[in-house]
């Protein structure tokens, strides 16, 4: 990747315009053509550099329910059951991870009506994982996932949906964090519309608007609306952050004492290099309560950033738990019919696990 890459990639991960020709909107920020600009992306997309451009909903504020699990494996059945657990369309991030019992770690979301525990106790069944944790999330601290490839560095803003920022900086907690918004028919469809990867073309929103029955500038002030909502976080591009240059990324967590977890957690938020910080159940041979996501260029950079962390807070006990595959990472996509689909299809799954 040349400068010009890097500072496009800078400017569609934090906010992507949504404007009749953004390519052409980007160009004017790079100094360069429309042309170009669609030419570097299709080649970014082709290095898997840039996995996806669209819109980030919230789930837990359309609904659906959602859930970080780890399961524990022996090593000759991890790779088996992570490919079973792939197939679910709630599962957005898979990873094999190192420093702990628990070795295979996943998001799974589930619709309004779906049962999450259920789910989670039937995949554990069928690919005969030792032993599982539920952790759904208790309380956000920081979502703000930001590369800088400029400077090759995490440069994650400070933006939780469970707190309202002050003018002065000050965050309060937001009083219906947790609860979920009324969504219509026509909500749906936009959301469908807008959640999908966005067309390499001048005029990409065009024939959305079209499906839709809307024109442009309706659709534009839609997805501010919900975005006003909180049901809408932003219009972004996702990396592949190894494709991008951060090869290492570790999910430290930490033992905090329950009467300092909110200040712990504020703090945590703080440093740049922390992408997603969470506060989460903890279980009797699960102590860890703060789960604070790191992305960096070297394993060495992680583990100074975590001493950092540790020193701002006070907090020494704690686990650096390393991806060392990734199996799946994808956006959820909402009011689908591959959830009806993966169930209607169980005998086949289960006949694939042990092919």
């Amino acid at each position: 990747m040349d400068l010009i890459d890097r500072k496009l990639l800078n400017l569609i991960q934090s906010k992507f315009p949504m404007v009749e020709r953004p390519y052409l909107e980007l160009a004017g920020e790079l100094e360069t053509e429309e042309a170009e600009v669609i030419s570097r992306l299709d080649d970014l997309k082709r290095q898997n550099v840039v996995r996806q451009i669209s819109a980030i909903f919230d789930t837990r504020r359309l609904g659906y329910k959602t859930t970080l699990v780890a399961f524990a494996y022996e090593p000759e059945q991890l790779n088996a059951g992570a490919l079973f657990i792939n197939r679910h369309p709630g599962v957005s991030h898979n990873y094999a991870r190192e420093g702990s019992y628990y070795n295979l770690w996943f998001t799974l979301a589930v619709p309004p009506d779906g049962d999450l525990q259920a789910t989670v106790e039937w995949m554990a069944q069928e690919t005969g994982a030792l032993n599982y944790r539920v952790m759904p999330t208790i309380r956000f601290f920081k979502i703000g996932v930001n590369f800088d490839m400029v400077k090759q560095q995490s440069a994650a803003h400070n933006y939780s949906p469970d707190y309202n920022s002050g003018a002065g900086g000050e965050r309060t907690p937001a009083p219906d964090w947790n609860q979920a918004q009324p969504v219509s028919e026509f909500d749906k469809n936009v959301i469908r519309e807008l959640q999908e990867d966005l067309a390499l073309i001048p005029r990409p929103f065009d024939a959305m608007s079209e499906r839709l029955g809307l024109d442009n500038a309706r659709l534009f002030a839609l997805a501010d609306e919900y975005q006003e909502r909180k049901i809408m976080r932003r219009f972004s591009a996702v990396l592949h952050h190894r494709r991008s240059g951060f090869r290492s990324n570790a999910m430290v967590v930490w033992q905090v004492p329950p009467e300092r977890a909110e200040e712990v957690g504020m703090t945590m938020a703080q440093h740049s290099a922390v992408t997603h910080c969470y506060e989460r159940p903890t279980f009797p041979d699960w102590p860890y309560s703060h789960f604070s996501m790191i992305h960096a260029t070297t394993q060495e950079e992680c583990e100074q950033i975590a001493r950092e962390i540790s020193d701002a807070t006070r907090i020494t006990d704690n686990l650096l738990l390393y991806s060392t595959r990734e199996y799946k990472k994808t956006r959820v996509r909402y009011f689908v019919e591959d959830y009806e689909e993966f169930w209607e299809n169980e005998p086949e799954l289960e006949e694939a696990l042990h092919e």
